[in-house]
């Protein structure tokens, strides 16, 4: 029978239960989530239990992050699901606070972050985005104080601001990314493909085969400019509006000239219907 992890809702709760949890200097993994937990979550819990003894999972749904036009009052919210799943990965702890607990009456504070956050990718089509990520990102941090903090590549840019945010701000943390886990088709997994109609999920698989088509042609030897508009030609062909879709370098998210200019990543944002969907994938020679 699974055992349900201790549950948090309070920083003073937070603290005793982090107190037990580092008992005989047990290292600590944080896995940062909004809930609606599907399985590529449940692969950065078991990434966080092979890199730590103890796993604190948060479940807060960041309204920081969100704009007005978003869709914070609808984002899926899947408490009890949430908490069987992570019993079943025997996770320690689930840090749960409320609104008010994270951003109380009279807070005043950002974190405003440059380098990655301002490469004009997610950053052009949602200014608000990265500061929401980061402030709450670092109350996270410091409120757990873990050793690790566990983020997948699906989220790419945003792995990349919060991994510089934790390097500049010393905040003693190491983060680490996991791979994007996919769907069968090729759909990379996220909370909002709930949102898909039948017909939109199954046009949704062409933004990672479009990827997957570029990535082919650089390899040819194809230019760049004309290997990027081949593949962002077949996202829109499969009916998306298309936000970018674009080569970068993968550790600043730097334009690239040359296929050597270093390690690159093919990142895509595309609209079907009302749904945003987001991906990426590592050009590899």
């Amino acid at each position: 029978m699974p055992r349900t992890p201790m549950i948090a809702r309070t920083i003073p709760a937070l603290r005793r239960a982090m107190d037990s949890l580092r008992a005989k200097k047990a290292t600590t993994a944080l896995v940062p989530t909004m809930g609606a937990l599907h399985d590529g979550h449940v692969s950065l819990v078991r990434l966080a239990k092979r890199r730590a003894r103890r796993v604190i999972v948060s479940i807060f749904v960041n309204p920081t992050q969100f704009a007005p036009t978003e869709d914070f009052g609808s984002y899926p919210r899947t408490w009890k699901a949430d908490v069987a799943r992570l019993a079943n990965e025997d996770v320690d702890l689930i840090w749960n606070p409320d609104v008010k607990t994270m951003y109380p009456d009279g807070f005043a504070t950002k974190i405003l972050t440059e380098g990655p956050a301002i490469a004009g990718l997610e950053d052009r089509f949602r200014p608000h985005f990265f500061a929401g990520v980061a402030t709450v990102v670092g109350k996270l941090f410091t409120q757990v104080r873990p050793d690790f903090a566990i983020f997948g590549e699906k989220d790419f840019q945003q792995l990349r601001v919060v991994t510089r945010m934790a390097v500049d701000l010393d905040l003693g943390v190491k983060v680490i990314g996991s791979r994007t886990v996919r769907e069968r088709d090729g759909l990379a997994m996220s909370s909002r493909n709930v949102y898909l109609s039948p017909d939109q999920r199954r046009a949704a698989p062409e933004l990672y085969r479009a990827m997957q088509a570029s990535v082919q042609a650089l390899r040819a030897g194809e230019e760049i400019a004309a290997a990027m508009a081949e593949g962002a030609a077949l996202v829109t062909g499969a009916g998306f509006a298309l936000d970018y879709f674009e080569l970068r370098h993968a550790e600043t998210l730097a334009p690239v000239t040359s296929v050597k200019d270093g390690p690159m990543r093919i990142l895509v944002a595309a609209r079907i219907g009302a749904t945003r969907l987001i991906d990426n994938i590592a050009v590899r020679a």
